[in-house]
């Protein structure tokens, strides 16, 4: 009986994503992202979108527009600060503190999802912005 739990048990840790543990890795694609969009390569940040992002806007140039005229502070983007990363209903969300290049904060809410290519974006929500004291 000892046997047939400690083969359940490790099919169920076989089967967790180990990346999900993880943090840094989740860090790391809003990251690279953030950078592709200061670098003004659009192809290599549409790499880090979902596919579901990818079949709503079809193309890197569509893409890039979006981000570019609704998101001025990712497109922008001058400093990074990642906050907490959360699980709601399943999803892991990571909220990150951006400055934008004329030193507004923002808060954005990245819900990310694992697929067989690693953590990808998708999606993207912009929260009421932090009450900063002088």
């Amino acid at each position: 009986m000892k046997r047939f739990f400690a083969l359940v048990l490790g099919v169920w840790m076989a089967a967790t994503p180990i990346a999900a543990q993880d943090p840094d890795a989740i860090a790391d694609v809003i990251g690279s992202q953030l950078q592709a969009f200061t670098d003004r390569d659009v192809a290599e940040a549409w790499r880090y979108a979902s596919p579901n992002i990818q079949r709503m806007f079809g193309n890197p140039g569509n893409f890039g527009m979006m981000v570019q005229r609704g998101y001025p502070m990712v497109w922008d983007n001058a400093e990074v600060r990642f906050l907490e990363l959360r699980e709601i209903a399943g999803a892991q969300w990571q909220k990150v503190m951006i400055r934008d290049a004329d030193g507004g904060l923002h808060v954005l809410d990245y819900q990310m999802i694992e697929t067989l290519d690693g953590w990808q974006i998708n999606g993207v929500q912009l929260l009421p912005s932090p009450d900063i004291g002088a």
